[in-house]
């Protein structure tokens, strides 16, 4: 691409100047020693980026260059560990499978957090072995914190972000707040016109049907997103608090999907051009409410919260094959929905004692109601196939921990019961598809021996449950070619995981050993209807999962450079009887962020991160390694600008190849990742110092760990 090589020569050219200067740059005094006696540390220095304790990483959005970033996927993006699927719908923790997302203290979905503001940001933690007071669906959680400030005040910013990738995307942003006395009230505004581009190809072999077949895919969107929101919290007095939130996001778009097809099936071969013409729109909300209060003459502090989300999606489609040039004809009209509605309340409770010793006990009860509706008309055989699937699951949970110290020794144990009823069923089936009602126990355990002020050891157990996302009870499939769709995966079961690990830390750098062990694990299958020639890929339950992890966290501070490594060593084995086994390959993750505090208010980021070739014994991926540029200038107080280049050198191209139920694929995808963009914030009102900076307001800020 051609835009490509001016921004490649201003990033040279920044760079050198850049280094240029370092031999002037201001030395920073290291201060890296903490003591595990202390409950709370104000720092007046600027605060580090990322912080490490245990393998769980810390990172200060609100004062670093990461607030500049125009969405919350973007961001997680560009932390250690994280990884975003190719569609931009799922997150992973990297060994750790789907992280339980939260914001403060309830647990979001990715709509949630798609619905977030950056700038309402204040950190992001990656917590990698969360206690019982989590959902036990999840081996990690991602906690978000929103800001919130002390002193009277009135703030209003302003964001522009125009981003340059396969086409021109444009954020327009709105965030502002209002404290006074004991209230604090927030509002943001964002509009972004987008025009994402994917491709994706696919070869793939069926030798007990003679079938071999590739088809290369490609597409635009033009997209429009809404996404507003407010919230009120009202601090009652210094214990207690109440607060209400309510986000949105409201998305259109149309786009059309181009598909070129090869396809032989014994002696019949055919080559298709398929013309899809899509309008999408997916519109979502949330709501949260938040009471605490400290119960003094028990010394117990209770916590209690509602949650209600409502997603809708509706996906038209109008299907035109052009089979060996001989002219378009219409295959189908598709016409798709899916509504899901989630309610969940919790209440928590904590008592601390004299002796440093914190019993916690808590609820929860979620509902969760979704319909799917899928209309296909079919022109070639003039028929109309509608399909109505319906959703219910309640899940009950109760849970305990004790925590404390004995001598010198840190210890959390605690156990989570957790009670589902799923029921599910198509309208036009007599039978349910699902009719379940168990109940399972989740212990944790953890060991904290110090061996001196500065370095410990670790030790932990746990069980967990990982659960389907509810996106995955849509019957919305799409449309590739006549002989390819990408399918619904209502059949999933949930998957139940051991995990056994052990750190040791040494100031704030951290080497951690971890086993884990998964039954039902979720990965990618293919269905292959014989009547119709054609192949579904979709998600389905694998037997087994399991490996083992080395994780090393390396920090480092030198004078204006403060950089965080992560470097991870994992083999783990993927096992199924549908599946074709091969060797086993373990595979090197590494991530690197290295930011560069210059004079004149200049700030520098320089980050990459990579995986070696990996083989699990079925699913064989290529090698990345992408590399990442910032560069951030403050103008006084009210101006901020970032220029920033992503995926340098386009690397970001996802490849594997594996053979289940007899079927041998090989894909690939390229993403719309490479990105040459500015980012412009404006600040005004009545700006004063803001104490989030020192020390957070909200006293149970780590009460669910």
């Amino acid at each position: 691409m051609n835009f490509i090589s001016v921004p490649v020569k201003i990033f040279l050219i920044l760079l050198f100047f850049l280094l240029s200067l370092f031999v002037s740059a201001q030395n920073e005094t290291p201060k890296d020693s903490i003591s595990n006696n202390l409950s709370e540390v104000v720092i007046s220095q600027n605060k580090k980026t990322f912080t490490n304790t245990n393998g769980n990483i810390k990172v200060d959005v609100a004062n670093s260059i990461y607030n500049t970033i125009p969405n919350p996927i973007d961001l997680l993006s560009k932390l250690p560990l994280v990884q975003i699927s190719s569609d931009r719908e799922n997150i992973s923790v990297l060994g750790k499978g789907n992280p339980l997302i939260y914001i403060d203290n309830q647990k979001v979905e990715m709509n949630d957090l798609n619905a977030l503001a950056v700038a309402d940001i204040k950190t992001i933690e990656i917590i990698k072995n969360p206690s019982s007071k989590y959902e036990a669906e999840g081996r990690s959680v991602i906690l978000i914190t929103r800001k919130l400030s002390k002193k009277d005040s009135f703030r209003t910013e302003i964001s522009e972000v125009a981003s340059s990738k396969k086409n021109y995307n444009n954020y327009l942003g709105f965030n502002s707040s209002f404290k006074r006395g004991k209230l604090e009230w927030k509002a943001n505004f964002n509009y972004n016109r987008l025009n994402p581009w994917e491709s994706h190809s696919i070869a793939y072999q069926i030798p007990e049907a003679s079938i071999i077949s590739n088809y290369n895919v490609e597409s635009t969107t033009k997209r429009k997103q809404y996404i507003f929101g407010g919230g009120l919290f009202y601090k009652i007095n210094d214990d207690d608090y109440f607060s209400i939130n309510v986000n949105s996001k409201l998305q259109d778009d149309s786009f059309d999907i181009n598909t070129f097809t090869y396809n032989k099936n014994q002696n019949d071969e055919n080559n298709v051009f398929t013309l899809s013409d899509n309008t999408s729109s997916k519109n979502f909300v949330n709501a949260f409410v938040n009471y605490s209060k400290k119960i003094k003459a028990i010394n117990t502090q209770l916590f209690a919260g509602f949650q209600y989300s409502n997603y809708k999606q509706h996906w038209w489609s109008l299907v035109e094959n052009n089979f060996n040039e001989n002219g378009f004809e219409l295959s189908q009209n598709r016409d798709q929905k899916f509504n899901v509605d989630v309610f969940s309340g919790r209440i928590d409770l904590e008592k601390k004692f004299k002796n440093e010793m914190n019993l916690e006990y808590g609820a929860l009860y979620l509902n969760a109601d979704s319909k799917s509706d899928s209309d296909i008309y079919n022109f070639d055989e003039n028929e109309n196939t509608v399909s109505n699937y319906d959703f219910k699951e309640r899940n009950l949970a109760a849970y305990t921990q004790f925590s404390g110290k004995i001598k010198k020794i840190d210890f959390s144990v605690g156990l989570r019961v957790e009670n589902t009823d799923v029921y599910s069923k198509f309208k036009s089936e007599i039978s349910p598809l699902i009719n379940k009602n168990y109940t399972n126990l989740f212990p944790k355990v953890q060991f904290t021996f110090p061996i001196d002020s500065i370095k410990s050891i670790n030790l932990n157990y746990a069980k967990s449950i990982v659960r389907p996302k509810y996106s995955s009870l849509s019957q919305i499939a799409v449309y590739i070619n006549p002989y390819f769709l990408y399918g619904s995966s209502i059949n999933l079961v949930p998957a139940l995981v051991d995990e056994i690990s052990s750190s040791y830390q040494y100031h704030d750098k951290t080497i951690k050993l971890s086993f884990y062990n998964t039954k039902n694990t979720v990965n990618s299958s293919f269905i292959f209807n014989k009547e119709t020639n054609v192949l579904t890929i979709t998600d389905v339950n694998y037997k087994r999962e399991s490996g083992f992890m080395i994780d090393l966290t390396l920090p480092f501070t030198y004078k204006f450079w403060t950089t965080t490594n992560s470097l991870i060593f994992i083999k783990n084995k993927v096992e199924d009887d549908s599946a074709l086994s091969s060797s086993l390959k373990p595979y090197l993750y590494y991530y690197s962020n290295n930011t560069f505090k210059l004079p004149k208010d200049f700030t520098y980021v320089l980050s990459f991160w990579g995986m070696t070739k990996q083989n699990d014994g079925v699913f064989e991926r290529k090698a990345q390694l992408v590399f990442d540029m910032s560069l951030n200038k403050t103008f006084g107080k009210k101006w901020n600008c970032t220029l920033n280049f992503n995926d340098v050198f386009k690397n970001t191209i996802y490849a594997e190849q594996f053979t289940v139920n007899n079927v041998n694929s090989k894909a690939r995808y390229l993403g719309d990742v490479q990105e040459v963009s500015i980012a412009i914030r404006y600040s005004f009102g009545k700006i004063k110092d803001s104490q989030y900076k020192e020390k957070s307001i909200n006293e149970n800020e780590n009460r669910i760990r």
